[in-house]
C-alpha cells in the first residue's frame, strides 16, 4: 500500500503562484512514477504532470506546459506541483497519483485550487 497526502491548495488571483506537495509513505519503493491529476467543476479528470520516482523524467500536458513545474525529493518522499501564473481555467480539485504496477494505482484525497479572475 502507498499513501499519498496532499496540501498547498488554496484561493488565489489570476497570475499568482501557488506549490502543491504530494508526501507519499508505505510501500514507495515501489513506486515507480507519480504524477498530479485535476477534476474541474462539471468536467472529467485529466492529467496534469508526472516524474519518474528514480530517473527524474518529466510529462506535462500541453495545458500547463511553460506554467506548472513537477519536481520530487526522494529523500523526504515527496513531490511538489509548482504552479505559476495560474489563471481560471486552472481551478479544479489536484490530486496526487502513484504508478505502482501498469498504472496509477494509490491516489490521495485532493486539493482545493481556486483562481480568481
Amino acid at each position: 500500500q502507498v499513501q499519498l497526502v496532499e496540501s498547498g491548495g488554496g484561493l488565489v488571483q489570476a497570475g499568482a503562484s501557488l506549490r502543491l506537495s504530494c508526501a507519499a509513505s508505505g510501500r514507495t519503493s515501489r513506486v515507480y512514477r507519480l504524477g498530479w491529476f485535476r477534476r474541474a467543476p462539471g468536467k472529467e479528470r485529466e492529467f496534469v504532470a508526472s516524474i519518474s520516482w528514480s530517473g527524474g523524467r518529466t510529462y506535462y500536458a500541453d495545458s500547463v506546459k511553460g506554467r506548472f513545474t513537477i519536481s520530487r525529493d526522494n529523500a523526504k518522499n515527496t513531490v511538489y506541483l509548482q504552479m505559476n501564473s495560474l489563471n481560471p481555467e486552472d481551478t479544479a480539485v489536484y490530486y496526487c497519483a502513484a504508478y505502482v504496477t501498469d498504472t496509477f494505482d494509490y491516489w490521495g484525497q485532493g486539493t482545493q485550487v481556486t483562481v480568481s479572475s
